[in-house]
């Protein structure tokens, strides 16, 4: 095995340790930072929603006045309109999912499930809290949801405090069990979006891949430019030295002077073989004088 194929051996060796460690590190990585993303979009989204319930209680319930002791309709609601205006969002983001969930809520699609149920006991427990992310396993796989409270204020009790102070049409559109009973600064509720863990995994893998592939063709860039360094530094000079030192060795001493640039190793190398060469010659030259 000659030098060229040993040093490129090493090489490979190297890299291929550089490459493990640095895939490990970076793939991580990775997917740490897409599920930030995917939390931040998520973010996003319930804020979002949060615009749109301010902008239905704070200018449109107004413009409805006493229409709404005579008539209901659902769109007047904040919950509702949070909950259509994602279904439009949704259509650009597929995988996301919204959905505002109580524990006594009105509208019985609005009504927490197991685990929306526990995000809001936590909201509760922890009151100071703004925010809450978390995984969990769904029928699909496990999946990725972001929650914020949603807290009763005084123009949720307008309807919610008790039956009588709700519209007639809202009692008959929905009844006299849910929705009542809510009590202002009462943590009722969760904003929640939710989307599976395929999508930040997914984003990272391609990332991954792509990261990968560069640093796998850096390396072999690395490793060619290397080679043919050590090939024209190192190998070519070594190589000409000990064809020259073979012809020597063989009686042939017309073998021309190696040729020297450079202050570097190699060239201190072949300087001091040039300079054994030229001894050798005059040791020959006297012998030959003075046998």
């Amino acid at each position: 095995m000659n030098l060229l194929t040993k040093f490129s051996l090493a090489l490979v060796l190297v890299f291929a340790v550089a490459l493990l460690i640095a895939g490990k590190v970076s793939h991580d990585f990775l997917q740490q930072t897409a599920r930030a993303q995917v939390l931040q979009q998520a973010q996003l989204m319930i804020q979002s929603a949060t615009a749109t319930r301010t902008y239905t209680e704070a200018q449109i319930q107004p413009l409805i006045g006493l229409r709404s002791r005579s008539e209901f309709h659902p769109q007047w609601v904040p919950f509702y309109a949070a909950s259509q205006t994602f279904k439009y969002l949704k259509a650009s983001y597929p995988d996301y999912d919204y959905k505002e969930a109580a524990l006594n809520p009105t509208n019985p699609r609005d009504r927490a499930v197991d685990w929306e149920a526990d995000v809001i006991t936590y909201f509760r427990d922890h009151p100071g809290k703004t925010d809450f992310s978390g995984e969990r396993e769904a029928v699909t796989g496990r999946s990725l949801y972001l929650a914020r409270p949603i807290v009763a204020e005084r123009g949720c009790l307008q309807c919610h405090s008790s039956p009588a102070a709700a519209p007639p049409a809202m009692l008959k559109l929905y009844g006299r069990d849910n929705g009542f009973g809510w009590k202002l600064g009462e943590i009722i509720g969760a904003q929640i979006v939710s989307v599976p863990m395929s999508v930040p995994l997914s984003s990272a893998d391609a990332s991954f891949r792509t990261l990968l592939t560069s640093l796998v063709g850096v390396a072999l860039f690395t490793l060619v430019a290397l080679n043919l360094l050590l090939l024209v530094v190192v190998i070519r000079p070594v190589g000409r030295a000990a064809a020259a030192a073979d012809e020597i060795s063989k009686g042939n001493l017309n073998v021309p002077e190696l040729p020297v640039s450079g202050k570097d190793e190699i060239a201190v190398f072949l300087g001091a073989f040039n300079r054994m060469y030229r001894s050798l010659l005059r040791a020959m030259k006297l012998l030959e004088r003075d046998p």
